[in-house]
């Protein structure tokens, strides 16, 4: 019998990388900068081992061959069987990163040997005071200004910057250039990809002397110059429960995040449609399944199986709840029937993508 699943974080050291993963999370780091910890992942370069129950010490891929569709759920396409659709971490960003840009699934699939594309959304889990980010490029900017900053080294001016605290969220579509600025902290929800068009590094240089790798052309091939996608904050529409409060934030086609408030205990069903992940971002309780009780505190990311059945979370907590939303319809009919407009639904981000 499949159970609510629990892993061991694999921990990536990066250049701009710091300690605070293991502080705010009660982490053993194994190095100095520690710039991610990849929560859920099933990827070749890197794969979720599970850490409780029958299963510990498993793989997140070997229970997707032995079970399928029983963990994964019965309305995901093939294509998300064969290939597991999400990839979530935290980074510590204790330095800017490099300026960047990531291709849509189609540009991938030509390019970087099948690989997918990266669409991914932020949650800002803490900031040092002053923490700004970078998300977007202004209005006007062409192909032509935009490889002339980067030859002259000057790509600054031509991005929109914005100031972020502690519970914000940022969607950033295939296509948008970003960066994440020092003393920040972030939950990352994503398609299943690293692949990633390094635009520009501030002139840095790694240990050696040597400056890290540029992906110039590829990252003007897929740059949205027309802007198409909005750099504002998402805001998402909020629903009381009994037990606590759900704000859809994002519900593109390639993910649903809803961020879940749980003041006692909240009910909820994997009806072996899909399966869930709750990553956990305050507080701690425990998941009640027919079968058992699977405890959680901060920073944990929890897979709820498809085929789970109900269940309950109960604590004093708040978590994201991520899945794919095969048919975005029934997100929008479920709002309708709550009384919400098209109009308000244009705050979940991607909806009408």
């Amino acid at each position: 019998m499949l159970y609510p699943l629990l892993f061991e974080p694999i921990l990536k050291e990066r250049i701009w990388g710091g300690q605070r993963l293991g502080k705010l999370f009660n982490r053993q780091l194994t190095a100095d900068k520690i710039g991610e910890s990849w929560d859920v992942a099933c990827h070749k370069n890197g794969t979720s081992i599970i850490s409780n129950g029958k299963y510990k010490g498993k793989s997140l891929d070997e229970l997707i061959d032995k079970f399928g569709r029983c963990l994964l759920g019965n309305d995901l396409d093939d294509k998300d069987i064969e290939k597991f659709p999400l990839l979530i971490k935290m980074l510590d960003a204790s330095d800017v990163l490099s300026v960047q840009v990531h291709p849509n699934d189609e540009y991938a699939a030509l390019n970087e040997n099948g690989e997918l594309g990266k669409t991914e959304m932020w949650y800002i889990v803490d900031t040092e005071p002053g923490a700004h980010l970078y998300f977007g490029i202004k209005p006007g900017t062409t192909p032509q200004d935009f490889r002339k900053a980067i030859v002259e080294g000057n790509v600054e001016p031509y991005l929109c910057s914005v100031n972020v605290k502690k519970g914000d969220v940022l969607y950033i579509p295939a296509g948008m250039v970003h960066a994440i600025g020092s003393g920040i902290v972030i939950c990352e929800i994503q398609q299943n990809s690293d692949t990633t068009y390094r635009v520009f590094d501030w002139n840095r240089v790694d240990d050696n002397g040597n400056p890290r790798q540029l992906h110039v052309e590829k990252a003007l091939d897929v740059i949205d110059f027309d802007g198409r996608y909005s750099n504002e904050k998402v805001k998402g529409i909020e629903i009381m429960e009994d037990g606590g409060k759900i704000t859809y934030l994002v519900a593109c086609p390639c993910f649903a995040v809803e961020k879940v408030e749980i003041r006692g205990s909240i009910q909820d069903i994997a009806n072996g449609e899909k399966f869930f992940i709750l990553t956990i971002l305050e507080g701690e309780g425990s998941i009640e399944y027919n079968g058992g009780l699977q405890s959680f505190e901060r920073g944990d990311s929890i897979m709820i199986p498809a085929s789970l059945g109900y269940y309950s979370i109960h604590g004093e907590c708040t978590l994201l709840k991520s899945y794919i939303p095969n048919r975005q319809k029934d997100i929008i009919e479920k709002l309708e029937n709550k009384g919400f407009s098209r109009q308000d639904m244009k705050a979940i981000a991607g909806l009408f993508d």
